[in-house]
């Protein structure tokens, strides 16, 4: 059962952390169900819309990668670049995570033909299924290879984000991927353990105001079956949901739940990193370092002064490109895991709280989720806005060979006009890091207002140094 064997299911729902996100769910006043209201609920608990959605990001993205094989070379203006990372790039960092957290998860194309192989069909499991349902091994679970994953990508980011065939390419061996991972093991194991955009979207879906959950955990307790864990594509027990990064919100348990429990929730942003950690794993940490690291390195990269770093990213294989390499891998793998753990410990040691430093890293960690988040959309904002033009033009002539089928293939029209662009980045990561300051202080362990204080200074510290960085690379 996917790491739940040995524990009955009864003993499972006294579980703090189960009862605790039940309790919160269901008790608490600021937050409102979305199934409450009546068409919503019919189309989510219909399979046939989200099938169609489905559909449509497959063939877009099947689209995608022959565009990118056979169009233009010209990045500009190919469909491939364009679609993947400016539309889409865009949409991801600035609607469906902040938004709607792993709502993403819940469209993606990338698992489904393995899933439907698997299964034996696209909505029902048949007989005539394929692949064997293995469990993912222990030392696999966790953050650590999605973390890999993303540095993997950042090492050929310069290449991948301005070469049409590479991205072709990319996108090829995502779904190889998620294929092979869907026959040999069991649920979505490409998307929970490996997928590097899953791992972006699970971590900072913990801001986002939306959430899935039970509505009374004593009704679960009572429920022998649990057809709502068995049907999950994710293998999650709703009842055991700590925060969002375990859910890609497919709505299967709401579409099996034969008791009416599960609720989907509009909350306040950052609920689910509002109060302390229990565990001191630090998969989680690590993969939020390497957020931030990959935000300053590819601002650093597209947005900065340097031609000659940006001409090293694109040089791949070349002795520019491994020293470029090194510093990439030197500043998410040492420095900025270096300084954090300093400042977390500076703080320990100067309100004298007593607190293991390992747990005291993966709670602190916490806190620079909102700052990563809002990095990311400043980023974006400075790399989309300006070539959002293309998107229109490249609508009308995807493969870049002088088609005009809508008439806006020589569209100037932009996004990013009379300064907002520069406004918006400043702005976002002034809220990043107002909300990561109050997150940090929130979540120390201090005796006092003082201790308080004192633990979170250094973390705060960390954040503005960060900010700082961030603005002088994109706005100067």
């Amino acid at each position: 059962m996917s790491g739940l064997e040995g524990i009955s299911w009864k003993s499972r729902v006294s579980l703090e952390d189960g009862r605790g996100a039940a309790v919160a769910a269901q008790n608490s006043s600021r937050r409102f169900n979305l199934l409450s209201i009546p068409w919503l609920r019919a189309l989510l608990v219909s399979r046939w819309p989200l099938f169609v959605v489905r559909a449509v990001t497959l063939a877009g993205f099947v689209f995608t990668i022959l565009v990118g094989l056979l169009g233009t070379r010209v990045g500009s203006h190919n469909f491939a670049i364009i679609f993947v990372w400016i539309a889409w790039w865009t949409a991801l960092k600035l609607a469906f995570i902040p938004l709607g957290g792993r709502s993403w998860c819940s469209v993606c194309p990338l698992p489904l033909p393995g899933e439907w192989l698997r299964q034996g069909g696209i909505f029902e499991k048949s007989e005539r299924r394929l692949g064997l349902n293995l469990r993912v091994p222990k030392r696999l679970k966790g953050s650590w290879l999605q973390s890999g994953g993303f540095l993997l990508v950042g090492l050929f980011s310069a290449v991948t984000l301005t070469e049409a065939r590479v991205t072709a390419w990319v996108l090829l061996a995502l779904f190889g991927l998620a294929l092979l991972m869907s026959l040999i093991f069991e649920r979505r194991a490409f998307c929970s353990q490996l997928c590097p955009i899953g791992g972006f979207t699970g971590m900072y879906a913990k801001t986002a105001p939306v959430e899935l959950r039970v509505v009374d955990s004593s009704v679960c307790a009572a429920h022998d079956q649990k057809t709502c864990y068995h049907n999950c594509p994710w293998g999650a027990y709703p009842l055991a949901l700590r925060d969002n990064a375990q859910c890609g919100l497919c709505m299967e348990c709401l579409r099996s739940c034969p008791e009416d429990n599960i609720a989907v929730n509009l909350r306040p942003f950052g609920e689910d990193i509002s109060k302390q950690v229990r565990s001191s794993r630090l998969d989680e940490a690590f993969l939020a370092l390497v957020m931030i690291g990959s935000a300053l390195a590819f601002t650093a990269v597209f947005s900065g002064p340097w031609g000659g770093l940006k001409s090293a990213a694109f040089a791949i294989g070349s002795s520019d490109w491994l020293q470029y390499s090194l510093g990439f891998l030197g500043l998410n793998l040492i420095l900025l895991p270096g300084i954090f753990s300093l400042a977390v410990w500076m703080g320990q040691k100067w309100s004298g709280e007593k607190a293991r430093l390992r747990w005291a890293m993966a709670n602190q960690a916490q806190a620079l989720l909102p700052l990563g988040l809002f990095a990311w959309i400043a980023f974006t904002v400075s790399f989309a806005f300006p070539k959002s033009h293309y998107v229109v033009s490249v609508v009308s002539d995807p493969f870049g060979w002088g088609w005009n089928l809508l008439g806006t293939a020589n569209s100037s029209w932009s996004l990013d006009g009379g300064g907002l662009s520069a406004l918006l980045q400043a702005a976002a990561l002034l809220v990043g890091l107002t909300w990561s300051v109050k997150t940090a202080s929130r979540l120390v362990n201090a005796r006092d207002s003082k201790a308080n204080f004192r633990q979170t200074l250094p973390v705060g510290v960390f954040c503005l140094l960060f900010t700082l960085g961030m603005l002088w690379l994109l706005v100067g």
